[in-house]
């Protein structure tokens, strides 16, 4: 309400309806002329009770439709400022204090308004550009302000992690900034598709603000239940990923690509590690997108240094593609965002939005800290009405100590057609 979104290449540019507060203005100044022309004609038309004083009669009709217009422009001017306050409210910018004596200036210059050079658009009634940052940018303005403080047409500050820290507070999107981000000669880089399983090599991703600075001390880390030693491509077993099961819960790729109906094109893989996944799948002509941050890890340059697409968003952001665009999720236990139960389900329905009818939605390895999590995912699915081509539940030794197990749960769904 009172503002519209259109996407412009990677950002997000927001602009304001002028013909909404306008709309409303118009109403109210046809019920204003409306009402004083009644007030007129039973005014004029009335016969008075005292025909010794019509004078004195027409006196007090005049003063009482002055009263009356006088009230209808006191209602018109409250409802101008409720609908200014209605758009200023939803305008995520417009939460932010500007006025804050550590406010960044290029933080501000980026949040001005910025009216069309050739005025009023008369298709749309656009008449200016609104940049757009996240909602919760609003409770971290003293990092956001760190983040703009730069020279402009200089070079970034080498501060990656400081917009993820900002990003996984839900500061998303981040504003743009003016200047020249550090760049990293991408020397010994191999054709496609050759790059699928070739070493990354050390030297052509960043490692400022990492602990490990190369790949074989990342590989000797565990960074989630979906990626151990997964940047090693020769050895481990990261290699051998959806093409040979370890147990009854992993299943083989060409096995799930079967169940689908409409042949599969794209993809879309949630917390895909390393991008095997995708490297498996564009081996079959299939083209997904990866969605990545760098937690502990370069995982989008190396992913693609691999020649695959990665998307760099957190799982709070609205997945920023159509509806009904992939043939096929897949998503393990990156799934698990943790927080209330609606977290989840807003997660849950945005897969479904981007699914297509007869897609398939592959849940791989989702590690069930308890049985309640279990059900309740459970009882998510079945709210879709999604077909259960697969599922089955399992348990893994528990890395922590002997004699311990973990249950996952393993499934592949399809999404049924909604009329």
């Amino acid at each position: 309400m009172g503002s519209v979104s259109l996407k412009i290449g990677d950002g997000t540019a927001r602009f304001r309806r002028a013909s909404l507060c306008s709309s409303a203005v118009n109403v109210l100044m046809l019920f204003s002329v409306l009402t004083t022309n009644l007030f007129a004609l039973y005014a004029f038309t009335s016969s008075p009770k005292d025909q010794a004083h019509p004078t004195q009669h027409t006196h007090k009709n005049i003063s009482f439709i002055s009263e009356q217009v006088s009230l209808i422009i006191r209602e018109i001017e409250s409802s101008q400022k409720k609908l200014a306050q209605m758009e200023k409210e939803l305008l995520g910018y417009e939460s932010i204090d500007l006025s804050r004596p550590n406010t960044a200036s290029e933080l501000k210059l980026f949040l001005q308004r910025h009216q069309l050079p050739l005025g009023k658009d008369s298709k749309t009634g656009i008449t200016e550009m609104v940049a757009s940052v996240g909602h919760s940018c609003d409770k971290s303005v003293d990092l956001l302000s760190q983040y703009m403080t730069y020279k402009v047409s200089g070079a970034c500050p080498d501060d990656w992690s400081l917009a993820q820290r900002l990003i996984l507070r839900g500061c998303e999107p981040l504003p743009r900034r003016r200047c020249f981000a550090k760049s990293v000669p991408k020397v010994g880089l191999y054709p496609f598709p050759i790059s699928l399983w070739k070493p990354v090599s050390d030297k052509i991703v960043s490692w400022s603000g990492l602990g490990c600075k190369n790949f074989e001390c990342l590989n000797n880390k565990k960074l989630g239940k979906d990626c151990v030693g997964c940047f090693d491509l020769a050895n481990g077993y990261e290699n051998q990923r959806f093409v040979k099961a370890r147990g009854k819960n992993d299943f083989l790729i060409d096995d799930v690509l079967a169940l689908g109906s409409g042949g599969t094109r794209t993809g879309f893989d949630i917390g895909g590690g390393s991008g095997t996944f995708a490297a498996r799948m564009a081996e079959r002509n299939v083209t997904v997108i990866t969605a990545t941050l760098n937690v502990d890890a370069p995982i989008s340059e190396f992913v693609a240094a691999r020649g695959l697409f990665p998307v760099y968003l957190s799982l709070d952001h609205r997945f920023p593609f159509y509806d009904n665009v992939f043939d096929i999720v897949h998503a393990a236990s990156g799934l698990d965002v943790g927080g209330r139960p609606e977290k989840l389900e807003f997660l849950m329905f945005d897969i479904d939005r981007i699914l297509r009818a007869g897609g398939l939605f592959w849940l791989d390895n989702f590690y069930c800290a308890n049985e309640e999590k279990k059900k309740a995912l459970t009882r998510l699915t079945e709210r879709f009405g999604y077909k259960k081509l697969k599922w089955v539940v399992g348990e893994k030794p528990d890395a922590a100590g002997p004699g311990k197990s973990e249950v996952y749960l393993s499934a592949v769904l399809q999404k049924p057609v909604r009329v």
